[in-house]
């Protein structure tokens, strides 16, 4: 970091980013286990992340895959099986650190944030056989839990982050991004708040931080966990950080600021 950048952190002038547990402590706890975000939680995490799926039956589920082969012992689609059926499989065995752990589903991730100032990320998996069923019924879920400050959603999808504005104007949304494409300029459409870049853009072209912000769309970062791309969204400013190891990236923002 260059003593510029580093006197003006030191000084408050420019806020370090926000770390986002993304999945939970995910390297240290099975990912969407309820473990791996009270882990995230205890570690200081400024906010979560969670992706979300519809089960058959219409329940909102944390789960990454469409399918179930890689983070539980079940086999099967999601969206083609009932939340009965899904809370019968062992989502906690197969990671390195993990106990026998059931299915979360977001009621109870959103009773966890509920009275803290921790930051939701959810994000909306696409593309998924009910289309943009899962943006109404995030948007239900988060009326009757009357959340809305805390909760910011996101997905890959421009049709999905549309659809849940028009279902919830006054929640915050990200449009993620794999790849800049016609964003490259910095503006994104008037339904997304933030932009979403994998950090491997940024490493490709690390203006393009300075660019959003200048067309006025702050950045959330996915997925930073080494001291090198750490460092690289700390110098350039970035609002919020997603991180499989939250209480390590922290280590990592604050340390040696004035080197």
């Amino acid at each position: 970091m260059t003593q510029i950048v580093a006197q003006t952190l030191l000084s408050g002038v420019v806020q370090l980013p926000s770390v986002v547990a993304h999945r939970g402590a995910s390297t240290d706890r099975p990912e969407h286990t309820i473990g791996a975000y009270e882990l995230a939680l205890k570690e200081g995490a400024d906010g979560l992340e969670c992706d979300v799926r519809l089960s058959r039956d219409g329940q909102l589920v944390c789960v990454h895959d469409r399918t179930l082969a890689r983070t539980s012992n079940g086999r099967g689609t999601v969206s083609a099986l009932t939340l009965e059926e899904l809370r019968t499989f062992d989502y906690g065995s197969w990671h390195g650190h993990g106990q026998p752990a059931g299915l979360l589903v977001l009621d109870e991730l959103l009773e966890l944030v509920k009275g803290t100032d921790v930051e939701l990320f959810v994000e909306t998996k696409h593309p998924v056989r009910y289309r943009n069923e899962v943006e109404r019924k995030l948007a239900e879920a988060l009326r009757k839990h009357g959340l809305t400050s805390q909760i910011v959603m996101m997905s890959f999808s421009p049709t999905a982050v549309k659809a849940f504005r028009e279902h919830a104007p006054d929640i915050r949304t990200v449009l993620l991004l794999d790849r800049l494409g016609r964003y490259r300029s910095g503006a994104l459409p008037s339904f997304a708040d933030y932009t979403g870049p994998g950090v491997h853009l940024l490493r490709n072209d690390p203006g393009y931080v300075d660019r959003a912000r200048r067309a006025g769309h702050e950045t959330y970062v996915w997925t930073v966990d080494s001291t090198e791309d750490i460092a690289l969204c700390r110098d350039l400013g970035v609002r919020y950080l997603a991180t499989n190891a939250p209480a390590n990236t922290r280590r990592l923002l604050t340390a040696n600021l004035a080197t």
